[in-house]
């Protein structure tokens, strides 16, 4: 009989917080692609996780998550992974932005096995989605510890050095920056 390999135990964290300047300042949460909201379709991709901290202002969502808030709102990227890092007990993290819709359970089962002995693994298509990735909790800790200010600071900054696998994924590092992303992401669910 072949044994199925255990899981990875692994804690997540949404980026949630943005303030969606190219979307006229919509929340991109609430945004839906395929007749749900970015952030549900989010939280199911990381149904598997031990924990689930979604950073940003609280709202109604399907799952059962942990609300942070950076500091100062409106921080950034950077500044939102260190209040969610500050709420994850597990030695690996996946992070994922909210607008990213095609992220789905098998995508973060495939960079946990990814990350292996590396220092994580993130998504990629061309470049580096730096938001759709799985980490060492510990060597994030370390880099944000090492940074004079965290603000406005851009997750490729944090990560540059570090020894990162790359999972190609066309569909699954689609994120939704502009009207027109949305629109596309929206004919490709039907809506």
């Amino acid at each position: 009989m072949i044994k199925e390999p255990t899981p990875a135990r692994f804690d997540a964290i949404v980026l949630s917080g943005g303030r969606g300047t190219r979307l006229g300042g919509i929340d991109k949460g609430s945004l839906e692609v395929g007749g749900r909201a970015l952030i549900d379709r989010v939280l199911d991709a990381l149904v598997a996780a031990r924990r689930i901290v979604v950073v940003g202002p609280p709202r109604e969502v399907a799952a059962d998550v942990l609300w942070a808030r950076e500091e100062p709102a409106g921080g950034g990227p950077v500044a939102g992974l260190a209040a969610g890092l500050a709420l994850i007990e597990e030695d690996v993290v996946v992070v994922v932005a909210v607008d990213m819709p095609f992220v789905s359970e098998s995508v973060v089962a495939r960079l946990i096995a990814a990350a292996g002995e590396a220092d994580g693994a993130i998504l990629c298509n061309g470049g580096d989605q730096y938001l759709c990735g799985a980490y060492t909790a510990e060597v994030l800790r370390a880099r944000l510890g090492s940074l004079k200010a965290i603000r406005g600071e851009s997750m490729r900054r944090l990560l540059e050095g570090l020894r990162l696998e790359r999972i190609r994924d066309s569909a699954a590092s689609w994120d939704c920056d502009t009207w027109e992303q949305v629109e596309r992401a929206r004919s490709q669910e039907g809506g």
